[in-house]
């Protein structure tokens, strides 16, 4: 580096590391103060009372049930989304009778599925609840009773309602991994995908043998992202689910309580600390991810 660059680098860098300062590290460090104190979010300065508010978390079965729902979306989210995903992003990309090409109008079938992506998550709530209505005006109970079964109470029967929350994260996330798959598979050399062929593994083999693990760096990245996505919901939970996280919590998260103990409640300082435990968690899981999914890189060149 030349004699005087380094004054220029750090001039060029200081306002955006400032602002990141004030309105990125600033809000996290008041969080974290917050979540010490008994504050109601009026005005007066906020009583420190230590941990109190964290001992309190310990023994809140509404906490702990969000916390089960953040476990399951962990699980289900990210195997479903990935599983369909890679799929489809194998069949667009070797779809074709040779097995080393896509198949015809591949850019087509990307637009299409990637079309949830552009939708405001608003939007996709209220598209769902016509989708979910729990009588014969729903299009899903429309379709039952048009071959003789009654109506289901996706949003309303508790043991239901997660799970058609979940399908429809999945099917908005979906479109997004095929084209991000689709572009990883796309720059494999289609020489390796031939020699394979010449070889003798059919697609099934090619996929698992040479396909996945050449996609490896995309699919941890995308675990990650779908597991921190997993530690969300809060949008898509508020627009479709009874009373905002019902029937009776079955469908609540951490960020709708969150928001419901700070707004509804007034408890800011209790609010802040379910923030800090979602922080910690979220993190948690990102680091024991990239930990656990970590392996050789395979080079192409």
């Amino acid at each position: 580096m030349r004699r005087g660059s380094g004054k220029f680098v750090a001039g060029f860098l200081a306002l955006p590391v400032l602002v990141y300062l004030v309105f990125v590290i600033g809000p996290y460090l008041q969080a974290f103060y917050l979540a010490l104190t008994d504050w109601r979010g009026v005005s007066g300065s906020p009583e420190f009372i230590g941990l109190g508010n964290f001992e309190r978390l310990l023994g809140d079965a509404t906490f702990w049930k969000a916390v089960s729902h953040h476990a399951i979306l962990l699980v289900v989210l990210p195997l479903a989304t990935l599983g369909i995903a890679l799929f489809f992003a194998f069949l667009i990309n070797a779809g074709a009778r040779s097995g080393t090409r896509g198949v015809w109008g591949s850019r087509f079938y990307q637009a299409v599925f990637f079309f949830p992506q552009v939708l405001a998550v608003a939007a996709v709530g209220v598209l769902f609840q016509a989708v979910y209505r729990p009588d014969s005006g729903g299009i899903l109970n429309g379709l039952l009773n048009a071959v003789g079964l009654d109506n289901v109470g996706w949003l309303t029967d508790p043991d239901l309602a997660l799970w058609s929350i979940i399908a429809v994260l999945v099917w908005q996330a979906v479109g997004f991994y095929v084209v991000l798959f689709s572009a990883g598979m796309a720059a494999i050399p289609k020489e390796i995908h031939e020699a394979a062929a010449l070889d003798g593994a059919g697609r099934g083999r090619m996929f698992f043998s040479v396909t996945l693990p050449l996609l490896w760096d995309s699919l941890q990245a995308a675990w990650v992202y779908l597991g921190i996505a997993a530690f969300d919901g809060f949008a898509l939970v508020a627009v479709l689910s009874v009373n905002r996280g019902g029937p009776d919590g079955a469908t609540t998260v951490l960020p709708l309580e969150i928001w419901r103990t700070a707004f509804s409640f007034s408890k800011f300082g209790y609010a802040a600390a379910m923030g800090v435990a979602l922080f910690f968690l979220t993190l948690t899981f990102a680091l024991l991810a990239l930990r656990v999914t970590r392996r050789e890189r395979i080079d192409l060149a």
